[in-house]
């Protein structure tokens, strides 16, 4: 790779011109890529139609490979693959390059046993794949999971299984085996590895892992809460670890509510919290919103991995489900959940996929994928000094200089060190060093220095990549595992003006050099839906309910008084086929409006009390509604706003679970009229009725006419009543 993305940097020639790179820092426009192409999701598209709990890793190749859960790659092929591999140039067009586990399975995978969620890292000169495995000869029960990991010299393989897993089936404490599911390794700043691990039964844990990553060292530790979370990646962002976190059912076809949260943490072991400063590991669980659907034709965005371009610009890979084609093959079989890129923003110090504005799909500006977008001369010698290996890198001593962009730019390589040695980059008036003698990461511009030291063990004989970004006048070097999972050691500085120029230094090896303009950030949220002014309310101030109100199944327990609607939680549902629960509902205005209410349901904290529940509900029919509530899940207290529609002859029931409910809750639901007349309904949610969170959309057909209400339901005992304190309707 190196003899054709590198070799273009040593000509002494004039500058290459190099393509005009625009930005924004205005919220929910995009920024334009190096080559100024675009690209529409699913990025998979080319070579599957199902690339599931998608994870992304640059090869040493200067390539990109994308890794996913064992399925059929396209409809009516049946089989399914075991670890699919695709590979990319520029991270949009993808290619079929393989399976992962062609091999004997290892002693413990039980026949028939599915490998699901792959997490792939570098370490330590070696790639290293962690994975779920769903059946293993601990038990015969089945569902007794396991973490896997096999190890290979490359990318594509050839993978060798480890004959024990990292990490063995758990019993649970409610019978059966924990979910011991969706692996995720970090490597913190100090250069201790970790594994993130679990699912809803057992919530996800982080352990210790020896210092090859193959094994578990003590025992897991609860980050985030059971019955809430799943799909755990985590990276470092600057001083802190953020805990990316997916909610809801992945694999409920048209009614998939599957979502992405974070909390974050100054320690990877946690407690992490999320920007309301409420912990993963509350009953009332908390997480800020990443990724949720946005009433397009994705839905279930989720189990995402992270990825940086060339330009320093972060990207959330995941996977989705087109509501129009939710299956590969049959109704209710294999969910259909291609792999999906978009850029990652980070806000006031949180991430959000395109500011906010979810998932894409139309045409977005391209990730600086390739080194070859800014200098692309053909060039086949190097200066006296240094030369190319057979393996497609450079070796030698010197420095090298290229003339770079001017302005903003991003310098990076991927560095050997031999002993005695040093070498890094260089940028303008400005260099860093990753130095073997000292073990320290170094940087000097001019009479300004700074310094940090390497985490003891790490392996200078290993590639690792540097990174040099440079924004007006402050300097930020990072030094990372194959630009995974954020840096493990940086250094920053102030550094006087410089001349466009960027090349490597010192003794050692390099390779995949490139320097890019560097992107510009986006610093604003998209704009929340407006509100507007209320043209309706019921304040439930006269003792009875106001005009224009009427009930599917009247509840006589519900009273109106003290200024609020009193409504004894029941024992009914709405879900299937059950039906048996009161609507409260009224006739929804025409156009755009938006629903609110004030709850206050205690449902308390910690204890069982399935599936008792109160909130606002657009209702269509008994089997085709959205309903916003706050809930009991086991042991949780969530914000579900759960969907049930009828498809394919039977009825699909889903939910998205954005937000952290209290005692008191203001709800929202927010309708816009779509293309073609559709119905938009997004959900909002506040504990103090001032700061809001934005959660998913659902839709209706534009041939719908969903009514507006009000429910309060789920489950008798122990008793607890609703106390809706008004409802309003306002209009932008």
């Amino acid at each position: 790779m190196f003899r054709a993305l590198l070799l273009a940097f040593l000509l002494p020639v004039a500058v290459v011109p190099v393509p005009n790179v625009s930005g924004t820092n205005v919220s929910g426009t995009n920024v334009s890529a190096a080559n100024g192409s675009a690209f529409v999701n699913p990025v998979s598209r080319s070579t599957a139609d199902t690339f599931a709990d998608p994870t992304v890793i640059r090869g040493q190749d200067g390539f990109w490979y994308a890794y996913a859960t064992s399925d059929p790659l396209r409809s009516g092929e049946a089989t399914a693959h075991r670890i699919p591999i695709s590979r990319s140039s520029d991270l949009v067009h993808w290619a079929y390059v393989g399976d992962a586990l062609t091999g004997p399975a290892a002693p413990y995978v039980a026949p028939g046993a599915s490998y699901w969620a792959p997490d792939v890292r570098y370490l330590d000169g070696r790639y290293v794949m962690y994975y779920a495995v769903t059946d293993t000869t601990v038990s015969p029960d089945g569902s007794d999971f396991a973490i896997g990991v096999a190890v290979a010299p490359t990318p594509t393989g050839p993978w060798t299984q480890q004959t024990a897993p990292v990490v063995a089936p758990r019993p649970g404490a409610g019978g059966g085996y924990l979910n011991t599911i969706d692996p995720a390794e970090l490597t913190a700043a100090d250069g201790t590895r970790y594994l993130y691990l679990g699912s809803y039964y057992g919530g996800i844990s982080v352990v210790r892992l020896s210092v090859d990553g193959l094994s578990a060292v003590g025992e897991p530790t609860m980050v985030a809460l059971d019955n809430k979370y799943e799909g755990a990646y985590v990276v470092r962002h600057d001083s802190f670890y953020y805990l990316f976190a997916s909610s809801a059912n992945c694999c409920a076809g048209p009614a998939t509510g599957y979502s992405v949260s974070v909390g974050r943490s100054s320690s990877p072991l946690g407690p992490f919290y999320d920007a309301h400063g409420v912990s993963l590991t509350a009953s009332r669980a908390g997480g800020t919103p990443v990724v949720t659907q946005n009433g397009n034709r994705w839905i279930g965005a989720g189990h995402n991995g992270v990825v940086t371009d060339l330009q320093g610009q972060d990207y959330l890979v995941y996977h989705a489900i087109d509501r129009d084609l939710p299956y590969l093959d049959q109704p209710y079989g294999i969910n259909r959940r291609p792999m999906l890129l978009d850029r990652l923003d980070w806000i006031d110090g949180w991430p959000l996929v395109r500011a906010g504005a979810g998932p894409s799909d139309t045409p977005q500006p391209a990730p600086a994928g390739t080194g070859a977008a800014t200098f692309a001369e053909p060039v086949r010698w190097l200066p006296p000094g240094w030369r190319v290996t057979p393996d497609g890198y450079a070796t030698g001593s010197g420095t090298v200089l290229r003339p770079a962009p001017a302005g903003d730019v991003r310098v990076e390589a991927d560095l050997r060190v031999p002993a005695g040695g040093s070498a890094g980059l260089v940028t303008g008036s400005a260099r860093v060093m990753l130095d073997r003698t000292t073990g320290r990461l170094t940087a000097t511009a001019g009479a300004a220095a700074a310094a940090a030291p390497l985490p003891a063990g790490v392996d200078f004989g290993a590639w690792h990549n540097l990174a040099v970004s440079v924004r007006g006048r402050h300097l930020v070097a990072e030094l990372t595992e194959a630009r995974q999972s954020g840096p493990i050691v940086s250094v920053s500085l102030t550094v006087p003006p410089g001349l466009p120029l960027a090349g490597f230094t010192g003794r050692g090896d390099v390779d995949n050099f490139s320097a890019q303009r560097l992107y510009r950030p986006v610093t604003h949220p998209a704009p929340a839906p407006a509100t507007g002014h209320v043209v309706w309310s019921d304040e439930f101030n006269d003792g009875a309910l106001g005009a224009g109100w009427s009930w599917v199944r009247r509840d006589d327990a519900v009273t109106v008084g003290g200024g609020k609607l009193n409504w004894p939680v029941e024992a009914g549902d709405l879900t299937g086929s059950s039906n048996t629960a009161s609507v409260l509902l009224r006739d929804a205005p025409t156009g755009n409006w938006t629903a609110e209410t004030r709850l206050t349901l205690d449902l308390g904290t910690g204890d069982v009390r399935n599936y008792q529940q109160a909130g606002l509900i657009a209702y269509a029919g008994d089997d085709n509604f959205a309903r916003l509530d706050v809930v009991s899940i086991w042991n949780t207290r969530q914000i579900e706003f759960g969907r049930e529609l009828p498809y394919a002859g039977a009825l699909a029931y889903g939910g998205i679970t954005v937000g952290t409910p209290a005692t008191t809750t203001w709800l929202r639901l927010v309708h816009r009229v779509g293309p073609g007349g559709e119905h938009l309904f997004r959900e909002e949610s506040s504990t103090d009725g001032r700061t809001w969170t934005l959660g998913g959309v659902w839709t209706f057909p534009a041939g719908a006419q969903p009514k507006i209400g009000l429910d309060a339901h789920g489950g008798a005992t122990p008793a607890v009543t609703a106390h809706f304190d008004y409802v309003r309707i306002s209009r932008p």
